[in-house]
């Protein structure tokens, strides 16, 4: 079933007026037809089944049918991503939310393609169109957040900030892996670093371990970054992962009369 995250202004009480752009898309690229049913979602945890009642390709109207809690991983996992070709940063992001991860950080570090901030500033709107578009498909409860870039030593204090488990991706390490950091202890909310196309240099590690982080391996394997990116993911939500409802919605499904 389709599924739409929508803006406040789109919702009046439990009629849902979608926005032109989602009228086009419901109408034109899907072929949605008044009768059917789709999902809306408002980011803030709550979800409704709603019946579409009016579709014209530039205006469409549905009615709330049931409302229920939006799903999202109990875990918190934060992506600290080292900036890199185009194709390969969406290909993270797309695939990333998909998994689950809850916030995306772009990073540049010593070895990074990118060594400007301000080279990517354009990128976003693109970026959080393919995050909610990949939100949207895999279920999403709630939008992943997109984060402005950050230098190396910015991205290590504000990774200091509140977080259970702190971890930096490094085919340096033999000895401890992921999976072993994840299971020693639970974990409500993660962060992992993950380096660029060479790697995160020793001086950057060092920096990173003296902050409070610990230096973990996937495997003999040296992986290329987005592959590393999407694996660790995994990994978390493998070991840790617990589905509950979120945000203020309801606890159950409830028809509307």
């Amino acid at each position: 079933m389709h599924r739409f995250f929508i803006s406040p202004e789109e919702k009046n009480a439990d009629r849902i007026v979608f926005s032109a752009a989602h009228a086009k898309q419901i109408s034109r690229v899907l072929r949605l037809e008044a009768g059917e049913r789709c999902v809306v979602l408002d980011n803030l945890g709550n979800e409704w089944l709603v019946e579409l009642t009016h579709c014209e390709a530039s205006s469409v109207e549905a009615q709330v049918v049931t409302r229920s809690a939006a799903e999202e991983p109990e875990t918190k996992l934060t992506l600290y991503i080292s900036l890199t070709q185009r194709e390969k940063f969406e290909w993270i992001l797309q695939k990333g939310t998909e998994v689950g991860v809850s916030v995306f950080q772009p990073i540049i570090t010593s070895r990074t393609l990118v060594q400007n901030r301000k080279d990517v500033e354009a990128k976003y709107e693109r970026w959080r169109s393919i995050i909610q578009e990949a939100a949207e498909q895999s279920g999403r409860g709630r939008l992943p957040v997109l984060l402005p870039a950050l230098g190396f030593s910015e991205a290590l204090q504000q990774a200091a900030q509140k977080v259970d488990l702190r971890l930096i991706l490094w085919e340096g390490e033999v000895a401890a892996t992921l999976k072993q950091a994840l299971t020693r202890q639970p974990a409500k909310s993660v962060t992992i670093f993950i380096g660029p196309e060479g790697g995160f240099s020793a001086e950057e590690v060092e920096q990173a371990v003296n902050a409070g982080f610990e230096a973990v391996t996937l495997g003999k394997r040296i992986l290329r970054m987005e592959t590393a990116a999407l694996v660790s993911a995994a990994l978390v939500f493998h070991e840790l992962e617990t589905i509950t409802p979120s945000g203020a919605a309801a606890s159950s499904s409830a028809r509307l009369q």
